[in-house]
C-alpha cells in the first residue's frame, strides 16, 4: 500500500496495513508468528535485531547496531548504502515495558524528531506489533512519505519471523 494515496489501511496479504491514522502519524501493524516475549527480545537484542532489520532486497549492509534498551539509553544503526559516506540512525529509549512497549526518537532528521511507539499484544501465540511513528508537523510527515522515507517492506518482518522459527519460538514446524 502507498501511505500517500490512501485514508483507509490497507491489508497486504502477509498481515500487514500501514495507514496514515492523523496529519501526523503513521501506523503499520503486522502480525508476527511468535510470543511477544521472543519478539520483543528481537527487538531490544542487537545481536537479534541485525539478523532481521534490514530487508535483504535492498542490498545494504548493517556496519554496526548498538542497542541499550533502557529508559535513556540509546541506539545507534550505521548502514553502508553504496555512498560515499555510511548512513547513521540513532535516538533515545523513551519507555521500555518489556514484554509489551518501546517508545524511542529518531533523531538523524532535520526538522525536529519522530517519535516511534512500538506495542507487542499476545494474539493467540503470535504477536501484534503496532508501530506508531508521530512526526513533528504534517510537512515532516507529507515530506518523509514523498521522499519514499516511510515505506515499510513486508521483507523486514517475514526475515522477523524466519529469524524466531530458528530460535524455535514460533508455532510452525
Amino acid at each position: 500500500m502507498d501511505p500517500r494515496n490512501a485514508d483507509e489501511p490497507a491489508a497486504t496479504p502477509d498481515r500487514m496495513t500501514v495507514e496514515r491514522a492523523s496529519e501526523r502519524e503513521l501506523v503499520v501493524t503486522r502480525t508476527i508468528d511468535g510470543p511477544p516475549s521472543s519478539v520483543f527480545e528481537a527487538w531490544t537484542d542487537a545481536g537479534l535485531f541485525r539478523q532481521w532489520w534490514v530487508p535483504k532486497s535492498f542490498g545494504a549492509t548493517l556496519l554496526s547496531c548498538e542497542i541499550d534498551a533502557r529508559v535513556g539509553g540509546g541506539y545507534r544503526l550505521t548502514f553502508d548504502t553504496g555512498g560515499a559516506e555510511p548512513m547513521a540512525f540513532f535516538g533515545r529509549y523513551l519507555e521500555v515495558a518489556a514484554p509489551s512497549r518501546l517508545v524511542w526518537t529518531n533523531e538523524e532528521g532535520d526538522g525536529g524528531h519522530v517519535v516511534t511507539a512500538v506495542t507487542f499484544e499476545e494474539d493467540r501465540g503470535r504477536t501484534r506489533v503496532v508501530v506508531r511513528d508521530t512526526y513533528p508537523s504534517k510537512e515532516a510527515l507529507d515530506d518523509a512519505v514523498a521522499t519514499g522515507a516511510t515505506s515499510w517492506n513486508p521483507e523486514t518482518f517475514d526475515q522477523l519471523e524466519e529469524l524466531l522459527a530458528r530460535l524455535g519460538t514460533t508455532k510452525r514446524p
